[in-house]
């Protein structure tokens, strides 16, 4: 009989066995706590009443049982008991020891908390009835991101009950699922969800961290996003309504993406909160120099030092059991670069991290999404991430950005734009001077806002950021946004801003949602929501952030376009090629694309680049490998002055029919056929969508 160490090599790294069943392992008698530190010399488990978390029942010595693990076991070690760890370790450089903290156990799987800084972990069962419902995997090309709070999203919709405003439960919520599925996105994806707090400073100045970049622990969903019923009955009720709301928003074929923070923690720098790691092994678990000071490449006190197999190793177990346990479908990594930066702080797209997660088959299926930076040395590596992997596209929101607004704002004080058409229609078809081939057009998560800036209609309505709410004298948010009021620097009666605004928002919105790529609408944008020019609201948990759902006619209107865009999306695989087109050979589910300019011959060499001629006409052809064949033409017009476009005659087109104009204040539900060589009234700054025939 062959032993079974010698059926596969034995794991390394932050794969080894060493790092398997940390946290709490259920057991006949109770149960087992595995805790890694590297440098500790002792370790206490403490277990709590189950009503004053000041009052310790039981008290265990630790055992180091080898590989920098200390564990023990208790039959008080049950669902629902409250417990800490006490850690003692030498002094010196790096070592922020102090046998006196209560500190988070990293694996825990609830949390409850007794006064500010006082947290308890608590064991959970976890067990939950799925009724069979499964992940919706919705193929990349089909996938509609919609990024959203938890909390903003349902907090002031008239239809979920004012009990479940602002929870798990309000989200899926028929009343919230009937919005989505009418709009036509397919996935949601929830800013922060791990448990969170708020900084010290903010809480000074009556403020809190709404956005939720400041986890506490990796592996407990936040309990003030859950029920009060939930609440009351402690941690493993909120992990059940957090899973409903999955199972709910999958039964109705809605994806869940989390974005996940594990890039920094909320024990900030030197002298912040000891709640956790930093009093577990502080030298393992946070980049900083032999002397101990802190490498921050986050801009939040501390960075997780993934080069460590034991931080890593946690990240990956988290990410397993978000995916395996609650089900989720995908995540987007804050800061991701971070995350793979080696132990001279140098990003490495093979960091055994990324390797992890790329190979790891709990994760096969989830969709990884990078934002492909952080503030360190080197931190910019947008379309560096690799296979496996996709990745916010700032080159796009700057170029989109750029063709609609700074360069609309620049013709207006000069004769022409700054730039031609070119930059903007590489971007239009893919971004293929980004993304290699292998990876694809997919590779690319395509936005024009997120949760970070101006939404889309404080875009078209402001030059400059007005952030004096958050306390920090307009100082903080991004000074460069490629933004354009159109005349009148925020609210205006002026009809004619007004008029220029709402095509504006169009004029973006069909763009981000007719290019190749995996498109990300930010919550509200559909509907034109505003936050009054704060390009940094992550501390405002009010009515400047939620939601409003009483929307004006031209609101409303808004919406109109963004369903039919994303209708238009779905019904022409032109518009969603899975891969980048090579000349002469047939690339199964590629778009062949052609280019022309307004007078219908094909675009000269000069034309790309002439600021003076903006306007291109882009005809898509699909090549067909699991749907039907499908061609469309879109006009670009990138000039306030109107203009007349004459059809490109192509080979078997027969009829133009048009679908969809930006120009139009609502959609009009004509179709009008066009022949090759007709000529089309284009107004200024505006785009028009045909289906060829």
């Amino acid at each position: 009989m062959v032993r079974p160490e010698l059926l596969s090599p034995p794991r390394s790294g932050l794969l080894s066995a060493a790092f398997d069943d940390l946290g709490v392992r259920p057991g006949p008698d109770g149960g087992t706590l595995r805790v890694w530190s590297a440098h500790a010399e002792a370790m206490q488990l403490l277990i709590f009443d189950d009503v004053d978390l000041d009052w310790a029942i039981e008290t265990v010595p630790m055992d180091a049982v080898g590989g920098g693990v200390f564990a023990a076991s208790s039959p008080l070690l049950r669902p629902g008991a409250r417990y800490a760890v006490r850690v003692a370790g030498p002094h010196g450089p790096g070592n922020t020891f102090n046998p006196q903290s209560l500190l988070i156990e990293p694996y825990s799987r609830g949390l409850v908390v007794g006064g500010f800084g006082d947290w308890r972990s608590v064991v959970v069962d976890g067990g939950f009835d799925w009724g069979g419902s499964t992940k919706p995997a919705v193929p990349l090309d089909r996938t509609i991101l919609y990024e959203g709070h938890v909390k903003g999203m349902t907090k002031r919709h008239p239809h979920v009950p004012p009990a479940l405003h602002g929870t798990y439960a309000g989200l899926a919520h028929p009343a919230m699922i009937e919005h989505f599925l009418s709009l036509g996105v397919t996935s949601i994806e929830l800013l922060p969800v791990h448990a969170f707090a708020t900084e010290p400073r903010l809480l000074h100045l009556g403020l809190s961290n709404y956005w939720g970049y400041n986890s506490l622990n990796f592996f407990t969903p936040h309990a003030p996003y859950a029920t009060a019923a939930s609440r009351a009955e402690g941690p493993e009720a909120v992990l059940r309504e957090f899973k409903g709301m999955v199972k709910l928003l999958h039964e109705a074929g809605l994806e869940v993406i989390l974005d996940v923070v594990y890039n920094h923690t909320a024990e900030e720098g030197i002298g912040g909160p000891r709640t956790s790691l930093r009093g577990i092994d502080n030298r393992s678990y946070y980049r900083q120099t032999a002397e101990g000071a802190y490498i921050d490449e986050t801009g939040c006190g501390n960075a997780v030092n993934t080069s460590t197999d034991a931080a890593a190793r946690l990240v990956l177990d988290s990410l397993r059991y978000w995916s395996e346990e609650v089900q989720i479908d995908g995540f987007r990594f804050d800061l991701a670069v971070t995350l793979g930066r080696d132990e001279r702080h140098s990003f490495q797209p093979d960091h055994p991290l990324l390797t992890a997660i790329r190979e790891d088959p709990a994760l096969a299926r989830v969709k990884k999404i990078a934002e492909p930076w952080d503030v360190g040395m080197g931190g910019w590596q947008t379309g560096n991430f690799g296979d496996g992997w996709l990745e916010w596209n700032d080159r796009y929101r700057d170029r989109v950005r750029n063709f609609w607004l700074s360069d609309i704002d620049y013709a207006r004080r000069a004769e022409h734009a700054p730039v031609g058409v070119g930059g903007f229609a590489t971007r239009l078809a893919g971004s293929s001077n980004t993304f290699s081939d292998e990876r694809g057009p997919l590779a690319s998560v395509n936005f024009v806002t997120a949760h970070d800036g101006f939404t889309l209609r404080d875009l078209v309505s402001y030059d400059v950021k007005h952030n004096l709410g958050n306390g920090e004298q307009n100082r903080d948010g991004a000074d460069t946004n490629r933004s354009f009021n159109h005349g009148a620097e925020g609210a205006t009666d002026d009809e004619r801003v007004l008029a220029a605004r709402r095509k504006a928002m169009r004029n973006l919105m069909g763009t981000l949602l007719l290019s190749a790529g995996v498109p990300m609408i930010t919550a509200g944008d559909e509907s034109g929501r505003t936050q009054r020019g704060n390009n940094n609201a992550y501390c405002h948990d009010s009515a400047l952030t939620w939601l409003s759902w009483e929307h004006a006619p031209w609101q409303q209107d808004l919406f109109a376009h963004t369903q039919r865009l994303l209708r238009l999306r779905r019904e022409n695989p032109a518009l969603r090629p899975v891969r980048f087109a090579r000349q002469g050979e047939r690339i199964p589910s590629a778009t062949v694309m052609e280019w022309f300019d307004e007078n219908g011959a094909t675009m000269s060499s000069d034309g790309w680049t002439d600021p003076s001629h903006r306007t291109v006409q882009w005809v898509a052809s699909s090549t067909p490998e699991v749907e039907e064949a499908n061609r469309i033409l879109l006009i670009v017009h990138g000039d306030e002055n109107p203009t007349e476009v004459t059809l490109p005659g192509i080979p078997d087109a027969t009829a133009y029919v048009s679908l969809w104009s930006s120009a139009d204040e609502r959609p009009d539900d004509r179709t009008p056929r066009f022949a090759p060589g007709d000529v089309v009234a284009v107004p200024g700054t505006s785009m028009r969508l045909f289906r060829v025939e």
